[in-house]
């Protein structure tokens, strides 16, 4: 019984240690540095004068040409809120429809006193677990009485340690969430999650960056006219 015990007490605390090292030890993959090959592909044949002629006559009508050149667009979204694909969806719409356009995705971090938090939440969940299995050595030493809910707790020890570290994960997924996905053109903000309390649509978004975008054309064909 008491080997059981240890073992359901120790594996709350070997997740924890791995959650711990995971946190604060995690380290972006070094990008490998494996030999490209170059595999020489065909090019395809010539397009002869009739063709070209054609082309002129019936241009395409697919996205905006090259308007995107020369913009950056920045989509800053909660990386822990799982927004990533949403995000990457909307960069991959703004590149189809805007050629040539510089789309950046970042994370938004929460506040500084909720990364404060953060950061104290393991601390104080490893210290309520350290508390419950030791707590017999550790009151004797501070020169307290053990309280009646200690005792309470104890009586129920695996299930009081469930429940300190179910808590405890839920508090930190909670505290490094910022819950925003905002859009930048231009180092100028056209759409915020946290104001809209929603996420943009992929028209609404589209329409955003293009009118930026005309806008700021209409303002260099200006200034160019004055200095002209």
């Amino acid at each position: 019984m008491e080997r059981l015990q240890l073992f359901l007490v120790g594996l709350p605390l070997c997740l924890f240690c791995i959650d711990i090292v995971n946190l604060f030890g995690s380290r972006p993959p070094k990008p490998s540095h494996e030999p490209r090959h170059h595999h020489h592909r065909p090019q395809p044949p010539q397009p002869t004068q009739s063709s070209v002629l054609q082309t002129l006559d019936f241009p395409s009508q697919s996205g905006f040409g090259g308007i995107g050149v020369g913009h950056t667009v920045g989509i800053h979204f909660c990386s822990s809120c799982s927004y990533r694909g949403t995000a990457v969806a909307m960069k991959n719409m703004l590149e189809n429809q805007f050629p040539g356009i510089h789309v950046v995705l970042a994370n938004y971090p929460p506040s500084l006193p909720k990364r404060i938090l953060s950061k104290a939440a393991p601390v104080v969940q490893i210290g309520a677990i350290a508390l419950i299995v030791a707590g017999d050595q550790i009151f004797p030493r501070l020169g307290v009485i053990p309280p009646a809910w200690y005792y309470s707790l104890r009586a129920n020890k695996f299930g009081t340690i469930s429940a300190i570290w179910l808590f405890g994960n839920f508090a930190q997924s909670y505290l490094q969430s910022s819950g925003a996905f905002e859009v930048y053109c231009d180092a100028e903000r056209v759409f915020s999650k946290m104001g809209e309390q929603r996420f943009p649509g992929e028209i609404e978004l589209r329409d955003l960056i293009g009118k930026r975008i005309a806008g700021a054309g209409i303002v260099e064909d200006h200034s160019g006219n004055m200095w002209s």
